[in-house]
């Protein structure tokens, strides 16, 4: 023990001297080192694009697309935490398939040519449910997360250790050959490490230890850590990382989550940040000396199951990201940052060699300039100010900067690229929905429309109270987290009172009932019949009064306490996390009082429903469906109906309009929690966002006075081509025929270029040589399988608004539909140079522009 000891003590001293992890060599292994500048790979420093893809988020059918995508949008690497809850749901046994196949991801991303940033944590945070970790860690006596304990550190070094043992034996560290190049542990500690006082610090250097003498032969990160040891990176996450500096001269500038957007809440409107924004951001980033930046999230996806954290996380987590919840691309997003990636690409060579220098240009208008001996030179141009265009002189040439935007010059000259003029296509999505059904059609006809739901619905009533055959009693209130092991998001609190009819608490035969609870939802039933619920809002607990009314002898109190996700971060959060009814729980009436608090109740975990699977496809003679007398907007009823898969490969949705919160479930497969009743406040929306000035999660909202989500993807490998189920708990009271399934599909592209943007990135090298200067091109590309086959709306001259409500200015060219139509009805994609010369000139001595809408089919 002890050579072994003082053996891998000596390789860390080795580590640390060097400052950077020396690999094997051999054919196909690479080198992946760091210096001050930048990551290098087989010995040439790289300035890399990444983005955030979370494999449980998505369906391992849907991963090839995503990474392809991710690859044509100009990404380098794809990052990923690993969720050490959904491979470990229960101590010792271990769970890998399916979309928590993460061996298949990493392979799917490296058979593409991209690289991996493996974020092992085992902390995530990253809205999921209880951080990552497993609530079972948590029911181990002694173990407190996240700190110097020697508890928490056994199991977190056991789980790292696997996960890292999982990738050597599949060769999938870049020093094996494989794509992984970057590993990461821990994640934000630096946050909270100062309320864990001087074990937060052992905690951070054993970690550090820890999983250096893995020996995985590529980097280790820290995100937000200041104090990250030797020879871990520290990196930022932020909205804004341009002046993040590392803690040490020899660790390169690396930006690990860069915001595309936020997640929502039920109950909240839905976050935007526009492209504009994160396009300046990530370009100032780069400016000043960064070479290595991930969006967080470039795919956001799905929290199917129980997996949101929270509380009031929503199923989406599609975090406005450059591509979408279902896979499609969010544009113009996806293509100005293409855009973006290209240029930042074309300066590669000369950020690389040297560190930037700064030139001011005036208040608020800067220049860093990367000029080498080799004649290599790349410039960045800022404009910091919030409201104020300008126009400087750089290199004796002028250039117009608008106001919060970068423009970059690959060769110190010829802006390519500036973060506030968007070149690339827009989308406007829709829902198609199928026909309605008509006493002509069939089921099978009407199934075929568009996967519409068929056949009838049937139902099983959930039990109020004490149904299974496992239930206990206990004195007192009991915490819900500590009792369920959150292996459900249900707990019946039930108890029995006699009333003989001159309790002080009565009045008549009524009284109020008054419950203070820690939950997150509280339905409280009164012989069988709903009282009343409650919502928690933002603070820790809530209180429900309702006046009921008890009968003369035996009454029974059901209390149904619900979880909505668990807190996910903050310093000591597995101690101070805590739901279900705290108490009191009172009888209160004019002239007194009874506090059941402290009584002998019953404990129900879950519902009789989970325990029989009814969200599992089971029929046969024991069957205990119900096909006649649909009940409608009463709480606790299992309903289940069958459809055929729509037509086509567009994404599937489910639209929840009608029912009021529960969860649901297609073939077996939970989609998630659904809540359409939950609205968002109506205040703090507007019809566009200035993206100019520091971006906030509190600065851009849509969907104001709306449900915060109802509509809830459903994966295509998920669904047969016919006779598939679809199960929906509800808790709450709703009408399931009001719902239905549609298709997430293009209904028009839209581009708006300006006579001002810059040439084509893939033609300005050849521009730049022959010293020509040529107008932009406005570009459109239908979707796979998809041709041009309307223009809806053209115009070249002052066209005014936005996407799906363009109109024409006071200047607008009479060629303009016929140009337009020529070059791209029946096209996949067309384009068009923007200029006189293609439409004339409407209006001389005006700046013109032209803007089109096109429909494909």
């Amino acid at each position: 023990m002890r050579e072994t000891f003082f053996f891998f003590s000596f390789l860390y001293f080795v580590f640390l001297l060097c400052g950077s992890l020396l690999l094997s060599v051999g054919e196909g292994f690479s080198n992946i080192t760091y210096d001050h500048r930048a990551l290098v790979i087989d010995g040439k420093r790289r300035v890399l694009i990444s983005g955030s893809i979370h494999y449980p988020r998505s369906t391992p059918e849907m991963w090839p697309d995503l990474v392809q995508k991710s690859k044509e949008g100009g990404l380098d690497v794809i990052d990923t935490y690993v969720f050490w809850d959904l491979h470990e749901p229960v101590q010792n046994q271990y769970d890998f398939q399916g979309r928590k196949d993460l061996v298949k991801f990493v392979k799917t991303v490296g058979n593409a040519g991209l690289y991996v940033h493996l974020r092992i944590g085992p902390f995530v945070c990253a809205e999921w449910n209880y951080g990552g970790l497993p609530v079972w860690l948590h029911l181990i006596p002694g173990t407190v997360f996240r700190t110097d304990n020697k508890s928490f550190k056994n199991k977190m070094r056991q789980f790292t250790t696997k996960i890292v043992h999982m990738m050597k034996q599949q060769n999938l560290f870049a020093s094996q050959g494989g794509p992984i190049i970057l590993a990461q542990i821990e994640n934000e500690y630096g946050r909270i490490e100062s309320a864990y006082g001087p074990a937060g610090k052992s905690y951070v250097k054993w970690a550090a230890r820890m999983s250096t003498l893995l020996g995985i032969g590529v980097p280790w990160v820290m995100c937000g850590q200041p104090d990250a040891p030797d020879p871990i990176i520290n990196t930022c996450n932020s909205f804004y990382c341009d002046r993040f500096i590392p803690n040490s001269s020899n660790k390169p500038k690396m930006w690990t989550e860069s915001y595309t957007g936020w997640f929502f809440h039920f109950g909240g409107s839905v976050p935007h940040r526009p492209v504009e924004d994160i396009a300046y951001a990530v370009a100032h980033f780069y400016q000043r000396g960064g070479t290595f930046q991930n969006y967080y999230m470039y795919h956001g996806g799905t929290n199917f199951g129980r997996s949101a954290g929270g509380p009031f996380i929503t199923t989406t987590y599609d975090y406005d990201a450059p591509i979408d919840e279902y896979g499609n691309l969010r544009q113009p997003k996806w293509g100005h940052l293409k855009d973006l990636h290209k240029s930042i690409k074309l300066c590669e060579e000369a950020m690389i060699a040297t560190d930037p220098t700064y030139i001011s240009l005036g208040s608020g208008l800067e220049a860093h300039v990367y000029n080498t001996s080799s004649e290599a030179c790349a410039a960045f141009l800022a404009n910091t100010n919030i409201q104020s265009d300008a126009t400087v002189i750089f290199n004796g040439n002028t250039y117009y900067l608008p106001a919060w935007s970068v423009s970059i010059l690959p060769d110190c000259k010829n802006v390519v690229f500036n973060t506030a003029q968007i070149n690339s296509q827009a989308t406007r999505m829709k829902m198609r929905r199928p026909e309605p059904e008509t006493s002509h059609q069939t089921s099978k006809e009407i199934a075929g429309s568009c996967g519409m739901i068929q056949t009838a619905w049937s139902w099983v009533s959930e039990p109020v109270g004490i149904s299974k055959s496992n239930a206990f009693n206990a004195s007192g209130l009991l915490e819900q987290i500590n009792t369920t092991a959150d292996v459900t998001d249900y707990l019946w609190y039930s108890i029995r009172t006699e009333i003989h009819g001159d309790e002080p608490f009565l009045n008549g035969n009524q009284t109020i009932l008054h419950v203070e609870t820690l939950g997150h939802v509280l339905h409280a039933f009164i012989n069988g019949k709903l009282a009343g619920s409650g919502i928690r809002n933002s603070s820790e607990k809530f209180t429900l009064e309702k006046p009921i009314t008890l009968v003369s002898g035996q009454n029974t109190i059901d209390l149904l306490s619900l979880t909505v996700g668990l807190q996910n971060s903050g310093a000591f959060y597995d101690k101070t996390t805590k739901a279900g009814i705290s108490g009191p729980v009172k009888l209160i009436g004019k002239r007194g009082s009874l506090d059941l608090s402290s009584n002998e109740w019953t404990y129900q975990i879950g519902l009789k429903g989970e325990e029989l699977d009814l969200y599992k496809n089971s029929s046969g003679s024991t069957s205990p469906w119900i096909s006649e007398n649909l009940p409608k907007n009463q709480p606790l009823i299992w309903y289940k109906r069958n459809f055929d898969a729509p037509d086509g490969d567009d994404p599937i949705v489910l639209d929840s309009t009608g029912m009021g919160k529960g969860e649901a479930w297609v073939n077996g497969q939970s989609i998630g929690r659904y809540w359409p009743t939950y609205i968002s406040p109506k205040g703090g929306c507007e019809d566009s966002c200035d993206y100019r000035g520091p971006y906030h999660v509190d600065k851009c909202f849509t969907g104001c006075g709306l449900p915060s989500q109802k509509l809830y993807h459903v994966p295509r490998s998920w669904i047969q081509p016919s006779n598939n189920t679809l199960v929906l708990f509800e808790e709450m009271g709703g009408d399931p025929t009001q719902i239905s399934l549609a298709q997430r599909q293009v209904e028009s592209l839209c581009a708006h270029v300006s006579e001002l943007h810059p040439p084509p990135l893939d033609a300005w090298e050849s521009y730049r040589k022959m010293g020509q200067k040529s107008g932009p091109l406005l570009h459109l590309e239908c979707p796979s399988n998809k041709l041009i086959s309307k223009i809806k709306f053209s115009s070249f001259g002052t066209p005014q608004g936005s996407c799906g409500s363009y109109g024409h200015g006071m200047c607008s060219s009479d060629r303009a539909l016929a140009v337009v139509r020529q070059a791209c009805v029946g096209l996949k994609n067309c384009s068009i140079r923007v200029s006189t010369e293609t439409f004339g000139d409407p209006c001389e001595g005006v700046i013109k522009s032209l803007a089109v809408e096109v429909a494909c089919t």
